[in-house]
């Protein structure tokens, strides 16, 4: 509860924080190595092959916080029932889209 004696809403991913964020640091990283590449102008297949590793890492990063969502911020809302249930279901469904277009 705040000092407003209001709850504050918690996140389906807040439990394993620390971990999204060492994860993200990681794949920062690698970005980072992608403008080494270029400015040391390494071989554009090596380049392109780093590049998809990096990709391949936000894709699994975006697919455990999508889990998370689903089982958290979804399932309560579900349970709540509603236009919020809706709601968290359409946002869940629009976010698997934009998921499976990139």
């Amino acid at each position: 509860m705040t000092t407003d004696g209001t709850t504050e809403h918690v996140h389906g991913y807040t439990a394993e924080k620390s971990s999204h964020l060492k994860r993200l640091r990681r794949i920062e990283g690698q970005i980072r190595g992608l403008q080494r590449m270029v400015e040391e102008d390494k071989y554009c297949i090596d380049i392109l092959t780093q590049v998809s590793a990096a990709t391949k890492a936000l894709q699994s990063f975006s697919l455990e916080l999508l889990e998370e969502h689903l089982s958290h911020c979804v399932v309560e809302a579900a349970q709540r029932g509603g236009p919020e249930a809706e709601e968290k279901v359409r946002e869940a469904s629009d976010a698997i889209a934009r998921l499976v277009r990139s």
